[in-house]
């Protein structure tokens, strides 16, 4: 991977713009959908929440107590955690006998997790 050169001024040094491209990219723009992803987002600001989510893709299932214990908190933090992420469609869960098994809700889940990661990673070792 090629670095970029860093950008002094990021501002076009003339005017410029193409309207037609600007207006369709303006209809493309969908409240609705761009509050939920900053919502989502904000949601997985959270280091803890992050840590949850990734436990889950690695675990597939885990229930509160497992996340606890591995985040070194109480299960009253995990639950509330993972709580927030039910809310948000990032998780779901399930009960099996007196136990609630939670995961990632779904494949897209799983590979904004993962490729975060990958972005991470391969960012450090630049």
């Amino acid at each position: 991977m090629t670095k970029q050169p860093v950008v002094q001024n990021d501002t076009c040094e003339h005017q410029c713009g193409d309207t037609t491209r600007t207006d369709e990219l303006r209809k493309s723009l969908i409240d609705d959908e761009i509050i939920g992803m900053a919502q989502m987002f904000k949601a997985l600001s959270d280091p803890n929440r992050v840590k949850i989510a990734y436990l889950l893709l690695q675990g597939k299932e885990l229930c509160v107590c497992d996340i606890a214990a591995v985040l070194d908190s109480s299960v009253a933090t995990a639950s509330h955690h993972l709580r927030q992420l039910k809310n948000m469609d990032i998780t779901k869960s399930r009960k099996v006998g007196k136990n609630v098994l939670y995961s990632l809700n779904d494949h897209h889940m799983e590979a904004l997790v993962t490729m975060t990661l990958e972005h991470q990673k391969e960012k450090r070792s630049l």
